[in-house]
């Protein structure tokens, strides 16, 4: 590597940290890959022997080798849903105080969780496309090929595009859900020209593309349409990063995050708080899913209410985590430059300029 590539690395994509977790990536996607294809296997199955209940809402699905790519985009979906639920899980583990027993070093569980991410995100961008094309195959409204294959576009990548059913809003969430893991899991090689900060305050709010596509399934995903077991499963699912996540909150690892570091920090404090009660509410509506076993979903023989959340509210809902998340890292910038201004400060300034400044533990 020339010392002029070497310079554009750290100030900006951080090319061999890309290189070993793609490598590193390969069997786990291998494993993915297994497991996508056992998943289609058995979503077939379902359908050839009717009991699948995608084909109870949507007979006309009930030739499975006819409709081959959508059972295939079914099967990516829920194996990017396993892996979410994966990475997510080592990223709370890893930003977490392990105890001395824990068997993994915090080093690997890192490793570990990126490569999960890039995995996650392939798998994610594949259930995309098998949707993509089963759209562009089914020719219902007599189009030529590139009209055809442009509609299926537009209804599948562009937010907001698809005209009907569920479909408007969950499409719409998981795109969002997709659109965001990119840069958001991405940030990490990046994070030379974003500063350490930075880059943590953006990677926190990767926890939102989790929650959107959980959303995008229970509202979407027509295995889980009906209330029962399915979707009492998928809510369990969530109750170990949600405790992990409460465990994160109130027992920090950075020691800014503690005590009175915390107490200096008004609003940070007040983040926090309302971070612990909402994640406390979330485990809590778990559990009375769980003992319940409903969730508010379809029930069989029963027509469904319509939906309760429009477009607007969405894409109102994201100018506001936008508006979020650019405070944050405005804040962490911030932050960094004073950071980086009083160490550049020559020694025997330094007792003049302290009180300028917040001390910040890295």
């Amino acid at each position: 590597m020339t010392d002029r590539e070497s310079v554009r690395d750290r100030k900006g994509l951080d090319r061999g940290a890309l290189r070993a977790d793609l490598r590193a990536a390969v069997p786990d996607a291998t494993a993915a890959l297994v497991i996508t294809a056992g998943i289609f296997v058995w979503l077939y199955a379902r359908v050839r022997e009717g009991t699948s209940a995608t084909v109870e809402i949507m007979p006309f699905l009930a030739d499975a080798d006819t409709y081959l790519m959508y059972w295939l985009c079914q099967a990516f979906g829920w194996s990017a849903m396993l892996w979410a639920w994966l990475t997510t899980m080592l990223g709370l583990l890893r930003s977490g105080r392990q105890p001395r027993w824990f068997p993994v070093p915090p080093a690997r569980l890192e490793r570990w969780h990126r490569s999960t991410s890039l995995t996650t995100i392939a798998l994610m961008f594949l259930h995309a496309v098998f949707f993509f094309t089963e759209k562009a195959r089914a020719n219902e409204d007599g189009l030529g090929m590139v009209a055809r294959w442009g509609k299926a576009f537009v209804e599948t990548f562009v937010p907001g595009a698809y005209p009907s059913g569920t479909g408007k809003i969950a499409i719409l969430i998981g795109l969002l859900a997709l659109y965001l893991a990119i840069p958001l899991g991405l940030a990490y090689y990046f994070r030379a020209r974003l500063g350490a900060r930075s880059w943590r305050a953006l990677h926190r709010f990767v926890l939102v593309v989790y929650v959107l596509s959980i959303w995008h399934t229970l509202l979407y995903s027509s295995n889980v349409w009906f209330d029962g077991w399915p979707r009492t499963t998928l809510w369990l699912l969530q109750l170990p990063p949600a405790l992990l996540l409460l465990t994160r909150l109130l027992v920090p690892a950075r020691p800014s995050d503690r005590g009175g570091a915390l107490r200096k920090r008004p609003l940070a404090l007040t983040l926090r708080v309302g971070a612990v009660v909402a994640v406390a509410g979330v485990i809590a509506t778990i559990v009375v899913v769980a003992v319940s076993g409903r969730d508010g979903g379809r029930a069989h023989g029963v027509d469904g209410a319509g939906l309760n959340v429009t477009q607007a509210m969405v894409w109102t809902g994201l100018a506001l985590f936008a508006v979020i998340l650019v405070v944050a890292v405005g804040v962490a910038r911030r932050m960094e430059r004073r950071q980086t201004e009083r160490r550049s400060v020559p020694r025997g300034k330094a007792d003049e300029r302290a009180g300028q400044f917040t001390s910040e533990t890295q």
